[in-house]
């Protein structure tokens, strides 16, 4: 788990393709490796990696198929640089949003603009993720958590300070820039239980008051203000 606040900018050193899938090596420069054992996870551009061998100026991982097939890794080169986190301590401080490094799709950046001392930049995502981003609600980005601005149909835009964008790459990006997206956790199990929500409300009527359980409804939640009946 990670929290979307980039601790430091690495580089790829290395890439070594082999059957189909990648071995990759991140120098993690001003990372701090001296608390990362092997099997733990260091968030690449919002990728949740595991690190199989620490060399000491920074870690080697396996990138599987279904990885490459999901994320812009196939596009990487050496050199290159990238934003890393290392999984959050359950005592940590939680700085941006609830992160699990699993990438949902890979989104195209169609603008950049200057707003004052912050970047504006304009994403497209995937169709198929449009419905959980939501204006003033949390988005991942290469692996940092920001807030999205506006929402226009699968395209949205956000806000980078200086601070963003000088501690990670984000400032760098150029329109066409393929971008790694994440979207809140929380929206996917909403959408989950609410799948279930009307079964569930059609088997209480049916069972009556007194064999009905408590459980989530469209009722409940239109009750409490999160959804209109």
């Amino acid at each position: 788990m990670f929290s979307g606040i980039i601790e430091a900018i690495g580089q790829i050193a290395a890439i070594d393709m082999h059957q189909g899938d990648m071995r990759l090596y991140v120098q993690t420069r001003d990372l701090d490796l001296s608390d990362v054992k092997l099997g733990d996870s260091i968030a690449t551009n919002g990728v949740c990696l595991t690190a199989v061998a620490l060399p000491g100026d920074g870690f080697w991982a396996d990138v599987s198929r279904e990885t490459l097939a999901h994320t812009r890794f196939d596009r990487l080169s050496v050199g290159e640089r990238v934003n890393l986190e290392k999984a959050m301590l359950a005592s940590g401080r939680l700085g941006g949003h609830i992160v699990t490094g699993h990438v949902d799709g890979v989104g195209e950046l169609l603008q950049r603009r200057e707003d004052a001392r912050s970047i504006v930049y304009r994403v497209r995502a995937p169709k198929a993720l449009a419905r959980y981003i939501a204006p003033k609600g949390s988005i991942t980005v290469d692996g940092v958590s920001l807030t999205v601005n506006a929402v226009d149909g699968a395209d949205f835009e956000l806000n980078i300070v200086p601070h963003t964008a000088t501690e990670a790459i984000t400032g760098s990006y150029q329109p066409g820039r393929a971008v790694h997206l994440e979207v809140d956790v929380l929206a996917r199990y909403m959408e989950r239980l609410l799948q279930f929500a009307p079964a569930r409300q059609q088997a209480d009527e049916q069972a009556g008051p007194a064999e009905s359980r408590d459980g989530l409804t469209l009722a409940k939640l239109a009750e409490y203000g999160y959804s209109r009946r």
